[in-house]
């Protein structure tokens, strides 16, 4: 059977205001990423900027945690997009397309009436080993 393992990495920011979650969870051969918001980790900071800023800074965040955990972006199978504001998307998408690669994972995009401390965009991800 199986065992959760939790992955943490100062790679990538702390869970938010010391909330009960992890940067992500191995359970067999998939990581499950928590969502992840444009805040550098040296500083606990939202990256300073716009869309484009905070976007490249979650999946810097994200490819941390994988790496982490002994993954990498190729590997993602699925991610989930939350943005504030759906005119950002194709700034996103971008970005984002350009972390993922020719064969990138399935994908949800949605707008969301409220992110935490303001943020832009959050990425949540699940990937296997």
């Amino acid at each position: 059977m199986a065992e959760k393992r939790i992955i943490r990495t100062d790679r990538a920011p702390a869970p938010f205001q010391g909330a009960p979650y992890n940067q992500a969870v191995v359970y067999g051969d998939l990581v499950y990423v928590a969502g992840q918001v444009g805040i550098d980790p040296a500083t606990s900071q939202v990256v300073e900027g716009g869309i484009e800023e905070q976007t490249e800074r979650v999946m810097q965040n994200i490819t941390a945690i994988l790496e982490e955990a002994g993954s990498s972006t190729a590997n993602l199978l699925r991610c989930g997009i939350f943005l504030s504001d759906f005119e950002d998307f194709s700034k996103v998408n971008e970005i984002y397309g350009r972390h993922v690669g020719p064969e990138p994972p399935a994908r949800a995009t949605v707008q969301v009436s409220y992110l935490p401390s303001g943020v832009l965009v959050e990425i949540d991800a699940i990937a296997h080993l």
